[in-house]
């Protein structure tokens, strides 16, 4: 029931949110204002109150962030587009898709979970054989759903809170507990290490990265004060600290 309030709260605030750039159809009279203490309980907690004590640096460097994006990650992603052919692109696509199960599988192992743990260890070796390292998916077409697991999600499975909410330069939102994992997440990678960029010359990780980065960045929609929202920062904190709740939960 917890999960179902929250999950509604999530599809309240995205409708709002996307609604909150739009203007009425016909124009109405303003409604009186009304004092807050009219809506806000002060003994109730809200789920907007996402602890945000670094609030003014997060909000610079999401404002850097949206530089980024519109002079560099953008243009990038245009470029690539404008380079590979659409099949091209979905074969990049999944063949970072496939590499990412490695950190799923050790997450779902971590977190106990046998089911998820056979379908992704089953969803790595067809992808990575019958779908040519990964270049096509297969595995999902044999039902094999893919299972979207990290340590920040493992992290939270076993009770460490969010601590505060950040603004990861480049990476977007996120919260200590998610940044933690994100480099334990490489961490994992780096020792697996299925390429030996160990062994080779520093051109192929900075390749791989690269272009995982721009793939990453071609297939999320969101682009930075697009909504119209003077709330947008507001939002978007909050979104993402539900979505993780929710993933944490399943």
């Amino acid at each position: 029931m917890r999960i179902e309030r929250r999950l509604g709260l999530a599809v309240i605030a995205a409708v709002v949110f996307m609604c909150s750039g739009c203007g009425p159809l016909v124009p109405s009279a303003p409604e009186p204002i009304r004092p807050v203490a009219q809506f806000v309980a002060p003994e109730k907690e809200y789920a907007i109150k996402v602890f945000d004590p670094l609030e003014r640096v997060n909000r610079l460097v999401y404002q850097f962030n949206y530089y980024f994006d519109v002079y560099v990650f953008l243009p990038a992603v245009d470029g690539y587009r404008w380079v590979m052919p659409d099949y091209a692109e979905d074969r990049v696509s999944n063949f970072f898709d496939n590499v990412l199960e490695i950190n799923n599988l050790a997450n779902c192992i971590l977190q106990l979970k046998p089911k998820a743990t056979g379908i992704t260890a089953a969803r790595l070796v067809v992808n990575s054989t019958v779908g040519v390292l990964g270049l096509w998916d297969p595995a999902s077409g044999w039902g094999l759903p893919r299972q979207e697991e990290d340590l920040g999600q493992t992290l939270g499975y076993y009770g460490i809170g969010n601590g505060p909410y950040l603004v990861l330069p480049v990476l977007g939102p996120s919260n200590l507990r998610d940044a933690i994992g994100k480099g334990g997440d490489l961490l994992i990678f780096n020792e697996i290490d299925p390429f030996n960029f160990e062994n080779n010359s520093f051109l192929l990780p900075l390749t791989y990265n690269t272009l995982n980065a721009i793939d990453t960045r071609k297939r999320t929609p969101f682009r930075y004060y697009s909504t119209g929202s003077p709330f947008e920062y507001e939002w978007i904190r909050l979104l993402y600290t539900e979505k993780r709740f929710l993933q944490i939960m399943q």
